[in-house]
């Protein structure tokens, strides 16, 4: 998976569970794309800092993962509902229904 479609999922995930303002760095550094001068700029802390903070957050958000695997079992019902998606061609209420899941998810 790519670095920062697995960087948005954890955060997507975990975010919540930063503090506020790990959470807004996080937010404008890497979903954002700000770069770490103006995120520097910004909250008024050094480049430095602001590198240190998202590599900080990213093992937050990685460490969670390692402990619940939520984001490793939202992956797994994905590809499975897909799975039964591309089975179910054909099958009108089956593809009904694995599509209202695939839209949930």
């Amino acid at each position: 998976m790519e670095r920062i479609v697995e960087q948005t999922l954890l955060f997507d995930f975990y975010g919540e569970l930063l503090t506020e303002h790990q959470r807004r760095v996080y937010e404008d550094v890497v979903l954002n794309d700000i770069s770490y001068s103006e995120a520097a700029q910004q909250y008024q802390v050094s480049r430095q800092g602001v590198h240190d903070l998202i590599r900080r957050c990213n093992h937050i958000l990685e460490d969670y993962e390692s402990k619940l695997h939520l984001l490793e079992r939202f992956l797994s019902i994905r590809a499975k509902v897909e799975q039964i998606h591309k089975l179910a061609k054909g099958q009108s209420e089956i593809e009904k229904i694995s599509n209202e899941i695939l839209e949930e998810l």
